[in-house]
This record gives C-alpha cells, sequence and structure tokens, in this order.
C-alpha cells in the first residue's frame, strides 16, 4: 500500500501544477560566483528559478511535468538581502501573483563581521512573520516552500586549511563571525564558531515554526541544512555553491 501511494502522482492526486511560479532570498538563489566572476550573479545557474540543465531547478523540473509555466518564473533575490529586507522582496511577488514561491534567506543574517552583528534570533523570527504576512494578505493562494539555511559551518570544515580559501576570506572580509582566523585553536575562536553555528540552526527553527502558522506554507524538514557539501560544490570565492552545488540544492 505504502509503494502503491508513493507512486500517486502530485496532478493526480488533484493537486494542480503550478504554471508560475518566483523564488525570493539572497546571493544563493542569485547563485551569485557560480559562473566564474566572484560576487557576479548568475541566474541562469540557480536552485530555484535557472535554465541550466546541469543545475536542474525546480523550474524545469516543473517544466518537465506542465509546459505552461515556460518563462513563468521570476526571481526577485537580491545578493546581500537579510531577513529584514524579505518583506520587500514579498511585495513584489504580491504583484506576480505566482502559484509556487521558494524562500531562501538568512544566511547573511547568519555571516555578519562579528558575533554581535549577527542579527538575533527573535528579530529574525519577526521579519520573517513580517514578511510571510504581506504574501498572505496580498497572494494568499501561493505556495511556499521554505528552505533551511545551508550549513554554513561547513566551509570551516571544508576550507580552514586551504591557504587560498584564507587569503579570500580575509581579504574579502568574508562571513568574519564564522571564518576570522581560521586555523587557530584558542578557546576564543573555537566558542565563536560554535556560536554562529547554533545561530544558524537557531534560525533553522524559526523558519519551520513559522512556516507552520501559514496554510500554504511547506518547510523543507532541514534538508538543505543536513546536505553535506564537497569542496567541489563550492565557488571560487570558497563561500557561494558552485554549479555542482546549486545542482545540490535543487535535488535537496
Amino acid at each position: 500500500l505504502v509503494i502503491l501511494l508513493s507512486s500517486v502522482s502530485t496532478a493526480s492526486a488533484g493537486v494542480p501544477l503550478p504554471s508560475t511560479m518566483a523564488a525570493v532570498g539572497d546571493s544563493i538563489t542569485q547563485a551569485a560566483s557560480s559562473g566564474g566572476g566572484l560576487g557576479t550573479d548568475y541566474p541562469a545557474n540557480s536552485w530555484s528559478t535557472g535554465t541550466n540543465a546541469s543545475v536542474n531547478s525546480h523550474y524545469l523540473r516543473l517544466l518537465a511535468l506542465n509546459p505552461s509555466i515556460a518563462n513563468h518564473a521570476y526571481n526577485d533575490s537580491v545578493s546581500g538581502a537579510r531577513m529584514v529586507d524579505l518583506a520587500g522582496q514579498m511585495a513584489k511577488v504580491v504583484a506576480q501573483q505566482p502559484d509556487y514561491l521558494t524562500v531562501l534567506v538568512g544566511g547573511n543574517d547568519v555571516c555578519q563581521p562579528t558575533v554581535a552583528q549577527m542579527t538575533s534570533v527573535a528579530d529574525f523570527r519577526a521579519q520573517f512573520v513580517a514578511a510571510m504576512d504581506v504574501l498572505a494578505a496580498g497572494s494568499p493562494k501561493t505556495s511556499v516552500y521554505v528552505v533551511s539555511i545551508p550549513n554554513a559551518y561547513q566551509l570551516w570544515q571544508l576550507f580552514h586549511a586551504n591557504f587560498m580559501a584564507r587569503l579570500v576570506w580575509s581579504v574579502g572580509n568574508v562571513c568574519q563571525a564564522l571564518l576570522a582566523n581560521p586555523t587557530s585553536t584558542q578557546a576564543a575562536d573555537v566558542q565563536r564558531r560554535a556560536l554562529v553555528a547554533q545561530r544558524n540552526m537557531d534560525f533553522n527553527t524559526q523558519l519551520a515554526e513559522v512556516c507552520l502558522q501559514y496554510a500554504h506554507c511547506h518547510f523543507d524538514g532541514n534538508a538543505v541544512y543536513n546536505t553535506a557539501f564537497t569542496a567541489s560544490d563550492v565557488a571560487g570565492d570558497y563561500f557561494h555553491p558552485s554549479v555542482a552545488g546549486q545542482a545540490k540544492l535543487a535535488a535537496a
């Protein structure tokens, strides 16, 4: 019975496939640095709305099932965005009235110059509620897929022994709350990294809890957070997903 039920397609179960979609978030959804230029957006490589067959984005997966979604995918994400910016992006989504929306934001709330500058858990939650309220009021039928924030601590695990990564992190002032003094084993540095890792998890808890309050919101169950990334999944800035990383996000 379980096998039979699992084989029933979404469409045959009476749930229509989306004919329009949108994405909100930050540089991950803009696929920054994935095309070679460090810090440059490459939205064609986006895990959500991208058109690169190597990524096999949500858009391409839906297109294969429902041709009417062709050319109806809007990427409203903005590189550098934090949770406080999400309500403004949701206002754009309201104007588009998509059937399906992906949300991936919060990495920049974690990755700040210092631990003290990270967004507080309470503010993060309140800002997410405010953004979801904008969408619920203006586009109440949109199905929302909220994706967990990737595990930023993996970046330190993967590259702290890599000279080029340490150079790029330092010169580019990349996520210094986590990545400053990357080879240090001093107690203060170990504790600082642990605090950043905990904030990452705390934010994902808020995403899950808030999402439950909205009828058309679905959380990924930390699928993305739990995804193991390898060095090849990270772009040349040693921070953003590469094309392979974007494909892994789309699959997760």
